[in-house]
This record gives structure tokens, C-alpha cells and sequence, in this order.
């Protein structure tokens, strides 16, 4: 196990809350994370997945967003 980081690290290192690697690892968004009862296994070397860009329906670019492009 001395490969795998644990939920609060990744969170960490990329900087988001432990509740959202725990969303992206269920999502199957981390290459190679592995669940074991509750707890996520997460590889050393995984990246932090980028965003699609895609908004729900209904919802409406933020203005700085929009600046930007």
C-alpha cells in the first residue's frame, strides 16, 4: 500500500475538499483509485481530473468566466 495515498491527502495535494475526491473516485474520474469498505486507495501518481466544462441545464456562466473568453 505504499503506492496509494488516502482521501484527505489527495484532497491536499490537489487542493479540493476530501468529499469531492471522494465523488470523483465513485464517479470512476481517478485512474486506478480501488475502494476498500468505505475507504479509497488512491495512486501516488494520479492527477486531479479536469473539468468537462459542460453546466447543468438552467445554469448560467459565472461573469468572470465569461471575461475570460
Amino acid at each position: 500500500m505504499n503506492d496509494y495515498i488516502d482521501v484527505k491527502e489527495a484532497a491536499k495535494r490537489w487542493d479540493i475538499t476530501p468529499r469531492q475526491v471522494q465523488k470523483l473516485c465513485k464517479e470512476g474520474k481517478v485512474q486506478g483509485a480501488v475502494n476498500f469498505a468505505k475507504v479509497w486507495a488512491i495512486p501516488k501518481d494520479a492527477k486531479k481530473p479536469t473539468r468537462t466544462g459542460k453546466l447543468k441545464p438552467g445554469r448560467k456562466k459565472k461573469e468572470c468566466e465569461e471575461e475570460r473568453q
